[in-house]
């Protein structure tokens, strides 16, 4: 019996080769970034581009599927790709394993995408990418913030003109607006307020301003609704 008989029950044959076909783009592979890659290779996606250029650390450990303390100081692209592979033998797997600036997202896209995952947390090289994305043509959904928050009752997709009471949101359609994107692309977010108190101004972590309190299912959930985006986009059924 094929590993992917539920799938084809669900969806059927046709649009199970879709998904086979398909060549997605996963940016991060963090907490968000790593579950949603894991349910788009258990979904059927026959093709993968995987970018990041961190280690795992310690502090993953509480949110990111790829974390444990065995794997401390490995690779994410390196785990993502075996951890596909034993799902999905066959499927066609490429990696960037470094860490992209805002101003290289342009080489992103000498290669060709169905579609593309952005589950960056950081601004500027998330905003280029979604432009490129845009200008490009090319399909995407991008993860908004998931930390200091806990409800996952609240978590919406919308497309960007729609997302509201999200920080990263916010600065997200600011730094759009400059290019005269005020729409076309579904983002997951959350309208929840945050808990102040989880947030947390810091000097030692890279790319970031500051440290923000998670929990185990907030980044999971956020990055399944991710997949389940690409999925039906690539498959030809309607998302909202």
């Amino acid at each position: 019996m094929s590993w992917e008989i539920r799938t084809e029950l669900l969806l059927g044959e046709e649009k199970i080769e879709k998904l086979h076909k398909a060549h997605v783009l996963v940016a991060g592979l963090g907490g968000v970034g790593s579950y949603a890659c894991e349910s788009l290779a258990r979904a059927g996606i026959g093709r993968f581009t995987i970018m990041d250029g961190d280690v795992v650390s310690p502090s993953n450990i509480n949110r990111q599927l790829l974390a444990l303390h065995q794997t401390i100081a490995e690779s994410k692209c390196e785990l993502m790709k075996n951890r596909i592979l034993q799902i999905n033998p066959t499927a066609e797997i490429s990696m960037i394993n470094t860490y992209m600036k805002a101003d290289q997202m342009e080489l992103l896209f000498h290669e060709k995408y169905d579609y593309i995952l952005d589950a960056i947390d950081t601004l500027l090289p998330k905003v280029n990418l979604i432009c490129h994305s845009i200008k490009s043509g090319v399909k995407i959904v991008s993860s908004m913030g998931c930390g200091a928050k806990n409800n996952p009752s609240k978590i919406q997709i919308k497309d960007i003109s729609e997302s509201y009471n999200c920080r990263l949101a916010d600065y997200v359609r600011k730094h759009l607006h400059k290019f005269g994107i005020r729409k076309g692309f579904w983002v997951v977010f959350s309208p929840e307020n945050i808990i102040k108190d989880a947030v947390l101004v810091t000097d030692h972590e890279l790319n970031k301003k500051t440290t923000v309190g998670t929990i185990s299912y907030m980044p999971a959930i956020f990055g399944l609704f991710c997949a389940s985006v690409v999925v039906r986009e690539v498959a030809g059924i309607e998302v909202v």
